[in-house]
């Protein structure tokens, strides 16, 4: 078994604690074979709230069940029990920062597609933005209590073992 950790990086504007909006969030991963190092053409989507059986292990659950298309080899990955992802602060505007980790076994992620519903707070204001679409890439708005334009952009994520 292999931990992963997924950090993430974004310039936020006047925003900070940006993390997935519900516990039910679909996070799109890019995954890779251990095995022959097929890597598959699609995103694959990962529910922390949805478990699959494993049909190599004897009454065992992952949150990812995948098998390769090219060497047929059954993988799996967990998210780490009890723990949630941690929100991106404005401490560390533009700097990879420590998000989520996961249990693989025969697979890697390498890739992460941000789509999908996050929430972030107004760093003067605390006004919580609940529905931050990061599927274009960037996401704008406007804090109306602190009178200033509010944004995330330039995200991106990096995958290291934990």
């Amino acid at each position: 078994m292999v931990r992963l950790l997924l950090s993430i990086k974004a310039e936020l504007e006047n925003v900070t604690d940006l993390e997935p909006a519900s516990d039910g969030f679909e996070y799109f991963f890019k995954v890779k074979c251990n095995s022959c190092n097929e890597e598959h053409p699609k995103m694959v989507s990962v529910n922390r709230l949805e478990e699959r059986e494993v049909t190599t292990g004897k009454g065992s659950t992952a949150h990812f069940v995948w098998r390769c298309g090219l060497c047929k080899r059954e993988s799996s990955a967990k998210f780490e029990p009890g723990e949630k992802p941690k929100p991106y602060s404005a401490d560390a505007n533009g700097q990879f920062a420590p998000f989520l980790t996961i249990d693989c076994r025969g697979l890697e992620f390498t890739g992460l597609d941000p789509r999908g519903i996050w929430k972030c707070v107004g760093v003067e204001s605390g006004t919580v933005f609940p529905e931050v679409d990061l599927e274009e890439g960037e996401w704008v708005d406007y804090d109306e209590k602190a009178s200033q334009p509010v944004g995330v952009s330039n995200f991106e994520c990096q995958w290291s073992r934990a």
